[in-house]
């Protein structure tokens, strides 16, 4: 029995040994293991940091970024500039060709008016034309104050005429102008220069710059 005791504490004598031996050796891997950790660890720092640096180094500087924003806003506030520029330009020449019109609805507005009222004045031409001259007479008082009232009336919307800007167009021994003038047979005249109106069978109008009716003249036809 005593030695059956003895074996058992050399048994687990040896045992404790052994596991202690097996302690010991594995310990210095272990401390390996985390010394190798911890630096693995600092290592990884150390490259975020310098991937933080790298990626400082590669933004611009500050000034350089101003730079290019004033750059920026000036580009798009000339660009504002020109189109209100144009803007103004457009609305100033609708303004005028609107005034235009305005002026010229003024000035013309009564054309289709005096168009007709040259139809009377030529019923007024004729009719004093065709009053025999040698009929005018004191003894023929009726005869006479028709005629004196016919040259009055005349007269008067001469004045009208002139006083709404229309002109009598009797352009006799003038240079032909188509504008002005419809020839109505070309015939050469002695002593009369070619292109130029030798007769004038109906006077014309104008209205300010703007012909109403164009004379019916007779044209001098070169040789």
């Amino acid at each position: 029995m005593a030695a059956h005791c003895v074996r058992m504490l050399v048994w687990q004598s040896g045992t404790a040994l052994l596991l202690r031996g097996v302690s010991l050796r594995s310990s210095p891997r272990l401390l390996c293991t985390a010394t190798k950790q911890k630096s693995n660890g600092h290592s990884s720092d150390e490259d975020q940091s310098a991937s933080q640096n790298e990626q400082k180094a590669d933004l611009p500087p500050i000034e350089n970024v101003v730079v290019d924003e004033k750059a920026k806003m000036e580009d798009k506030l000339n660009e504002l500039t020109d189109k209100y520029k144009r803007a103004l330009a457009d609305t100033e020449n609708l303004r005028q060709r609107s005034q235009k019109l305005i002026d010229e609805a003024k000035i013309y507005g009564i054309q289709s008016f005096c168009k007709d009222l040259l139809e009377v004045a030529d019923v007024l031409e004729k009719a004093t034309e065709s009053v025999p001259k040698d009929e005018i007479k004191a003894d023929n008082p009726h005869l006479k104050n028709l005629y004196e009232g016919l040259l009055m009336t005349e007269v008067q919307m001469q004045k009208v005429f002139k006083k709404h800007g229309i002109r009598k167009l009797n352009p006799v021994g003038a240079k032909f102008d188509p504008y002005e003038h419809e020839a109505l047979f070309h015939a050469p005249v002695e002593g009369k220069e070619p292109g130029t109106v030798a007769l004038v069978t109906k006077v014309g109008y104008k209205l300010h710059d703007r012909t109403l009716r164009p004379a019916l003249v007779g044209v001098v036809k070169g040789t």
